[in-house]
């Protein structure tokens, strides 16, 4: 039972990756307003807005990096205590 379920999660993460639909990034009048300033010749309001759309990519990844990194830590200070506190085996 649990390998069809393993198989059925595999095959539906496979279909998800390979079955994408293209997006755009921007809204419809964040591309109208980027545009119009690009065309003007003021790229600094299209360079913050690219960088803002960066940081909003970046931050989830942070924090779960931050999170794991702390379970990690915790868990592997819990394994070491268990470790000191079991008596040696003669």
């Amino acid at each position: 039972m649990k390998m069809i379920s393993g198989v059925r999660i595999f095959i539906s993460m496979l279909m998800f990756l390979l079955i994408s639909v293209g997006s755009n990034a921007q809204c419809a009048m964040c591309r109208a307003s980027l545009e119009n300033n690009v065309s003007n010749g003021n790229i600094g309001i299209a360079a913050g807005i690219n960088f803002g759309i960066l940081y909003m990519f970046v931050m989830p990844y942070t924090v779960i990096g931050v999170i794991a990194f702390f379970w990690y830590r915790a868990s592997k200070k819990n394994r070491d205590n268990e470790f000191v506190k079991r008596p040696l085996a003669r």
